[in-house]
């Protein structure tokens, strides 16, 4: 990934990470995972349940949602290469964008035990500079396209852009900061991710992605 895509992207990190968990050498980040274009990359969920039906109980099982398309028209191999590369893409870093979602609520819920609004803001500063430091070799081998995929995944996963993201975490002035510097590079943190037009077959790769159907 180039510098200037890299540093946005790592953007996304300081305003939504407190800290990188540690784990045990079998962990392998998402990044470095080889892609399985065969087979799926996430397995589907399966619950299985007990209710109480006219006095009866009953097991019931909930399983993840199952997605049916009409086929995609690639009438070119340029098409089909371009398909391929977003669902390669796709397998990538939606697992990446997952780890973000799960790291902002983690953030919330320990900014929530400070005492106060200095402390808070001490604990961010300290936290930008360690996610500088852990996640920059991480995001550095990520292409540009698969870095710009991950800041569109990432504004979906958190359900908000990533302006508001880093406004509610760092407040307007880093906020701005950092719009500046995207914007100075033809981006916006200001710009959603929009699955019923521009997005359309991006979200329709993600929901086949998550169901274990790709």
């Amino acid at each position: 990934m180039s510098n200037r895509l890299l540093f946005i992207v790592l953007s996304f990190f300081c305003a939504t990470s407190i800290t990188v968990a540690q784990t045990g050498s079998s962990h392998v980040n998402p990044e470095d995972r080889e892609v399985d274009m065969d087979n799926p990359t996430m397995i589907p969920k399966a619950k299985v349940a007990r209710a109480i039906v006219d006095g009866d109980s009953v097991l019931f099982m909930e399983m993840s949602n199952v997605y049916v398309y009409p086929s995609i028209e690639l009438k070119t191999d340029k098409q089909r290469k371009a398909y391929n590369r977003l669902v390669y893409n796709v397998k990538k870093v939606l697992p990446i964008a997952k780890e973000a979602h799960d790291i902002i609520i983690e953030t919330y819920e320990y900014l929530q035990t400070l005492p106060d609004k200095r402390a808070r803001d001490e604990h961010m500063k300290r936290v930008e500079k360690d996610i500088y430091e852990k996640y920059k070799p991480r995001m550095k081998k990520l292409t540009f396209s698969q870095g710009k995929l991950l800041i569109k995944l990432i504004n979906r996963e958190c359900n908000s852009t990533s302006f508001d993201l880093v406004n509610a975490f760092m407040g307007p002035i880093r906020a701005g900061f950092w719009q500046a510097f995207a914007w100075t590079f033809g981006a916006s943190l200001k710009k959603g991710y929009d699955p019923k037009s521009t997005d359309r077959l991006t979200e329709r790769v993600v929901l086949m992605v998550e169901a274990g159907q790709l």
